[in-house]
């Protein structure tokens, strides 16, 4: 298993911006940049549902919901992905998880709050 730090979360009112950070402290650049690295969140009452991904290979798929206003990145050599979500609605109040997936491993962070509220 990975672990994964998250960090970032809080509150902030409808129509704001958050971003969220993980980073995998353990691993080393020739370890993390073998993993698809993605944010999943899971608001109260519901399934835990993929947000964005990006590949080893650079490649990034994003939700439709969130389309336009989040943006994954990842910056190898420092082993860390960011979640950037601006024009935030109520609806992306969730705990948002960091995910790291490689062959047989898949990995979760411990999760960080967001709230969207006014």
């Amino acid at each position: 298993q990975v672990r994964l730090v998250e960090s970032g979360g809080g509150s902030v009112q409808p129509g704001g911006s958050l971003r969220l950070s993980c980073v995998a402290p353990r691993l080393i650049f020739s370890e993390f940049i073998q993993y698809d690295m993605a944010w999943y969140r899971q608001a109260p009452g519901k399934q835990r549902e993929l947000v964005a991904v990006m590949s080893t290979n650079g490649i990034t798929k994003v939700t439709d919901s969130v389309k336009g206003r989040f943006t994954i990145s990842r910056n190898n050599s420092r082993k860390t992905i960011t979640l950037q979500m601006n024009s935030l609605e109520s609806e992306d109040t969730a705990v948002y998880y960091c995910n790291a997936q490689r062959d047989s491993i898949n990995s979760w962070g411990q999760g960080t709050q967001v709230t969207v509220s006014s």
